[in-house]
């Protein structure tokens, strides 16, 4: 099973920047999509952005389309988030996620490997 490690989470103020980087323990040739998601103390974890691995078709969030921008570096095994125009209720734990199988890029339940997540705390 494929290993997920995100970086580059951190504290930000609202309007600011911050570019998460997901690393994967091999070549996902035989992935489907590879996703970002966030979960804010309390709430369920929402898919923010997906990729369709190889492929490069890009799927967002309503709430984040526009600021949030996914990306997949083949040479690197990486899959990288970055965010701009950040705002408070961006605030959450962010996870990488990887799925083999069929189904729907921004639901969790789609994904089989998760990586451990980064924290994002955008203040006002």
């Amino acid at each position: 099973q494929v290993q997920l490690v995100e970086s580059g989470g951190g504290s930000v103020q609202a309007g600011g920047s911050l570019r998460l980087s997901c690393a994967l323990s091999e070549y996902p040739t035989y992935m489907r999509c590879l996703g970002w998601f966030r979960q804010a103390p309390g709430k369920e974890r929402e898919g923010v952005a997906a990729i369709l691995s190889g492929i490069g078709v890009t799927e967002y969030a309503d709430s984040v389309k526009g600021r949030f921008t996914i990306a997949q570096v083949n040479a690197d095994n990486t899959v990288s988030l970055q965010m701009n125009s950040l705002k408070p209720e961006d605030s959450a734990m962010y996870y990488c996620a990887a799925a083999t199988s069929i189904g729907a890029c921004l639901v969790a339940t789609t994904y089989s490997s998760w990586g451990q997540g980064t924290q994002v705390t955008v203040s006002s």
